[in-house]
């Protein structure tokens, strides 16, 4: 296998999500709706909507019943669904080896915590701004295989879309919120994006503030996680080098750090407040 090839490629299910993005995009024309209309009938954003019609987010089983019937596409949409759910149980392996391990548990987390500390961190991410990241990396990576990762990546973030969804807990420092990765325009729907993020009922978004005389972690980001029925475990990736770790105390003492991270930052409200100020300063 390839750089450029995961197993999603590996095994078809790429080329699925495609040809069904492709039907979707040809309906909602045929039907004289733009992707914001569809959107709104749905109940999604229009990013998602493109998302879905270029084959970079999958067309889950319940959207394609919703749009089957708004389009009215005479069970054409609703036809997918079944290859589509078993297409999805495929999926689930689209990270890179090294990374599936932790994949398998943050998909099934009945809670997640995560400290960011110099971007946003990947659930969080736009489409545009994970593309970013991914076409600066250095050594560059080519086209296709920047183009897979940002499927992979947004991939990720159906665990919002599940019910009952994760408790979820996401401290970033300041500096994120200034760091304006893939230029003005990609910034600042990255910041919209973490309001609508931190409206949600499951979800606790908080900033360190960069005036914070005292820190209990200057050692960089990390995230914990609880999977369904087991123990917690946390995650850590320095320069593209990953550790799960599974180990007790390990894990109590990053528990205990990130439980003192979230007392110093600011809280919620305060938190959506300064990421309103700092959008609206650009």
């Amino acid at each position: 296998m390839t750089d450029a090839e995961t197993p999603a490629q590996a095994d078809g299910t790429t080329e699925l999500f495609t040809a069904i993005g492709r039907q979707l995009k040809i309906l909602r024309e045929r039907a004289g709706l733009t992707q914001k209309e569809l959107g709104t009938a749905l109940g999604y954003g229009p990013d998602l909507i493109s998302a879905m019609e270029r084959g970079v987010r999958i067309t889950r089983p319940e959207f394609l019943e919703r749009a089957d019937e708004v389009l009215e596409a005479g069970g054409l949409l609703r036809a997918a669904a079944d290859p589509v759910t078993k297409a999805m149980r495929k999926a689930r392996t689209r990270h890179p080896e090294w990374y599936r391990s932790y994949a398998a548990l943050e998909g099934e987390a009945v809670s997640l915590y995560d400290y960011s500390t110099m971007g946003v961190l990947g659930l969080l991410q736009t489409e545009e701004y994970a593309r970013a990241v991914f076409t600066q990396r250095h050594p560059p990576l080519d086209e296709g295989t920047i183009e897979q990762r940002v499927a992979d990546r947004l991939s990720r973030q159906q665990v919002f879309e599940r019910w009952p969804p994760p408790e979820c807990s996401f401290v970033m420092e300041e500096a994120v919120l200034q760091r304006p990765i893939g230029g003005a325009e990609v910034h600042s729907e990255q910041l919209r994006h973490l309001l609508c993020i931190g409206r949600m009922r499951n979800v606790q978004l908080q900033v360190m503030p960069s005036w914070r005389a005292e820190h209990p972690s200057l050692g960089g980001s990390f995230t914990l996680l609880t999977p369904r029925g087991k123990e917690q475990v946390a995650y850590l990736e320095v320069q593209g080098y990953p550790r799960l770790i599974a180990d007790r105390e390990e894990v109590r003492v990053l528990a205990a750090r990130y439980g003192i991270i979230r007392a110093q930052a600011l809280n919620p409200y305060e938190s959506l407040d300064l990421i309103e100020k700092t959008l609206g300063e650009r």
